[in-house]
């Protein structure tokens, strides 16, 4: 059976949408976890009749009426329904289907008309336009049940995570057109092919909820339950992630609860009154950010954003949510000055309310679908971000360790001559491991706004540049954790990242990017390979330093280690100019150690200088290696 006679027959059975007393009043608990398939615009049949069904929340309005290019926004033709107390309007408008351009014009309390955009809305217009448009979300056939499947019975903690953190209208664009932007289908065939070269395990897509301004990244939401127009439809979206579950790459979306956007047919003052943000400014408003903040108190608000993740799970199978700015949702004094603000019912500065939100959306994304993944970007000391549902934990299944990368990139902008002094900052991370499960994130955020690229944080040369970024990733991939990094970053993009063009792939043209290139690739896939470099990330019993106190030469060394004993990794790190002779490694057996990387390789863009491909460990009670360690040299073994 062909796709388009599944799509036909799956219409043929579709059915009456309405809202029922049951509908509000689980919306009205919180709890209604599929209240997308009833409120919003839907693709219904009412007595014979195929049109769409509209519905939306609206409590204090005094009236809603439907607008849209099927009336030419006639402001009167179309009066919505209010059914029941809860404030949720209905209407079935027959003989409407796919890609209708409609609003909710609402009169409020007091006399005043808004245009708004549907806040579950599939589809919207292409900005500028600010119009919802109606979509249908069936007849896709998906053909990812093995990935499905495989995912949901795995221990995601001791499994490889290295992801590709992406931009897709700046990833790469049309040479010709005024956008330039390539759509979800065309995007999926190049991402794909550079996913799999490079043995990426996951992608992290930024700004895939529907958004007004480009410059704003995706970050400021008004639409959370669209795939933006920018790059196509919400099945091109479906096609996109079909194609990176088929070859095996999984999909995480960046999720923005913690504010939203202000513009004006968004959810700020929706029905004349503050629905979705806090009333109270000191609780509803970023004064540094100038967006809303959502009021985690109230039932439905709660319910819009955890149906939202389930939204994004179960219509369109994403493997997991990279939640944004966490901190600024568990602290009420977060980005704000004295009297800008309000303490909790016990005086302090901790949102108990937001603290439960998050305990209840993974309790019930997690609970239900154990293989899916949510990441705090939570940049404090906060305890417990991560860990098993139903615990005193907020719940998440990894935190992403702002701590580990300020320490990185601090010490490795400084000037080798300093970085003595400085020796413990990149140490330090590994003796709070195990408090939670970590990601290693080198993220958008670090490349951008005078922060300069990563490989001109680099101090030195142009060649030096290059080899500390290798020695640089070559630490990151060794140390506990699972690792993130943002495109551009593995082949040394030169300037820092904007939206408005695409990444400079020219630059793979030349010797040293191309030497990067090879080796984080090279690094990428060694750590699929080795269950040693991710298994037993939460544990010391997957790390060991042989050397961590090196601060005179600002070498480290460290073994991975593996469950089974065999396949252990041993690093051996060069942060200076200096080339090391006779330099001495303790090891922890009298074993072989057979080389399998070298950054200062020719193929990396380094000097060419010989390592052994074979250290002997010699001694008694204590065992050691010895070996001439280049300028910035990175060099692995295995035993």
């Amino acid at each position: 059976m062909g796709k388009e006679q599944l799509g036909k027959e799956e219409k043929q059975l579709r059915e009456t949408v309405f809202i029922s007393e049951a509908d509000s009043y689980l919306f009205g608990q919180g709890t209604h976890y599929d209240i997308y398939k009833k409120l919003g615009a839907h693709i219904s049949t009412e007595d014979g009749q195929e049109g769409v069904f509209f519905a939306v929340w609206a409590p204090n309005a005094q009236c809603v009426h439907l607008v849209g290019d099927f009336n030419e926004w006639n402001t009167t033709s179309h009066p919505m329904e209010k059914i029941g107390p809860g404030g949720i309007y209905q209407l079935f408008v027959p003989g409407l289907g796919e890609g209708e351009k409609y609003k909710y014009l609402i009169t409020t309390d007091k006399g005043e008309q808004l245009y708004k955009a549907d806040p579950f809305a599939n589809h919207a217009e292409y900005r500028p336009g600010t119009a919802s448009v109606t979509a249908d979300l069936s007849g896709f056939v998906w053909e990812d049940e093995k990935w499905i499947s495989e995912r949901d019975t795995k221990n995601v903690l001791a499994q490889p995570m290295s992801i590709y953190e992406c931009h897709i209208g700046s990833f790469m664009k049309h040479p010709d057109g005024t956008e330039g932007f390539y759509n979800y289908r065309e995007f999926a065939d190049r991402i794909v092919k550079y996913l799999k070269e490079m043995q990426y395990t996951h992608v992290e897509l930024m700004g895939i909820a529907e958004h007004p301004f480009d410059g704003s990244w995706g970050y400021q939401v008004t639409g959370y339950y669209a795939p933006t127009s920018r790059y196509g439809t919400p099945k091109d979206f479906m096609y996109l992630v079909n194609k990176l579950h088929k070859n095996k790459i999984g999909v995480i979306l960046d999720w923005v609860p913690a504010h939203f956007a202000t513009d004006a047919h968004g959810l700020g003052c929706f029905d004349g009154q503050c629905i979705f943000e806090h009333p109270d400014p000191r609780r509803g408003e970023h004064p540094d950010w100038g967006t809303k903040i959502f009021n985690y108190g109230k039932n439905e608000v709660k319910n819009f954003l955890i149906a939202n993740v389930l939204y994004w799970i179960k219509e369109f199978h994403v493997d997991g949510i990279r939640v944004d700015a966490v901190a600024s949702m568990l602290y009420l004094d977060y980005g704000k000055k004295e009297g800008q603000w309000l303490p909790n019912q016990y005086g302090g500065n901790q949102n108990l309310e937001a603290i439960e939100f998050f305990k209840h959306m993974n309790s019930v994304v997690r609970g239900t679908y154990p293989g899916f993944i949510t990441i705090a970007e939570e940049s404090t000391a906060w305890p417990n971000v991560t860990g098993e549902i139903g615990t005193d934990s907020l719940g998440f299944t990894f935190k992403w360790n702002m701590g580990w990368m300020h320490d990185f990139c601090e010490y490795m902008k400084l000037d080798p001559y300093f970085r003595k002094n400085n020796h413990y900052a990149m140490t330090f991370a590994m003796s709070y491991n195990e408090s939670e499960n970590y990601i290693l994130p080198l993220s958008h955020d670090e490349v951008v706004h005078l922060k300069c690229s990563m490989v001109n944080k680099m101090p030195g040369y142009t060649w030096d540049k290059f080899a500390n970024l290798k020695a640089g990733y070559a630490y990151m991939f060794g140390h506990s954790g699972k690792k993130l990094l943002f495109m551009g970053q593995d082949f040394g993009q030169d300037r820092e990242w904007s939206e408005e063009r695409e990444l400079d792939w020219y630059l793979l043209g030349e010797k040293l990017n191309l030497g990067l290139h090879h080796f984080v690739r090279d690094l990428l896939k060694l750590y699929k390979k080795y269950p040693c470099m991710y298994e037993r990330d939460q544990s010391w019993e997957g790390f060991e330093w042989m050397n961590a106190d090196d601060a005179d030469h600002s070498t480290y060394s460290f073994v991975r280690k593996s469950k089974s004993g065999r396949n252990n990794l041993l690093f051996i790190i060069n942060m200076t100019p200096m080339s090391w002779d006779n330099y001495r490694v303790r090891v922890p057996k009298k074993k072989k150690y057979r080389l399998l990387l070298n950054s200062d390789d020719f193929e990396y863009g380094g000097n060419g200088n010989l390592i052994p491909e074979e250290l002997n460990a010699l001694g008694t009670d204590s065992y050691s290696v010895t070996l001439h360690l280049p300028a910035y040299a990175a060099v692995v073994y295995v035993f």
